[in-house]
């Protein structure tokens, strides 16, 4: 029998806002690894591509790190969380500035499988 592993993957500082990637990835957790890059692949969203691109290097952490058969991966859990924010100053009248926040997520997808 062969025991159960989870693989992780995670793209840190990614320049997009957490909450446009939160409906994605829910809409990827529980679904196999074909499947979900099948919704990510035709998804017009920003955060498509950067899910994409973290989902594929689960898949080669699980294919060349655990000797992992890539068609039996499920991915367990799919989540954007928020990252650092670059303060920066928007010039307004008489002398004085707005705040703004550009916002940075992490993405982090963990694939489960059964390894050799």
């Amino acid at each position: 029998m062969s025991d159960i592993k989870e693989v992780t993957a995670i793209t840190r500082n990614a320049r997009m806002s957490a909450m446009k990637g939160r409906p994605l990835a829910r809409e990827c957790q529980g679904k196999t690894v074909a499947e979900a890059l099948m919704i990510v692949e035709f998804s017009p969203k920003k955060a498509a591509s950067i899910l994409k691109q973290t989902i594929k290097s689960a898949v080669a952490n699980a294919k060349n790190n655990y000797n992992m058969d890539v068609d039996t991966l499920k991915v367990k859990l799919c989540v954007f969380d928020e990252g650092a924010r670059m303060r920066r100053f928007w010039p307004r009248a008489r002398g004085s500035a707005s705040p703004i926040a550009k916002r940075l997520c992490h993405c982090k997808v963990v694939l489960v499988g059964e390894g050799e």
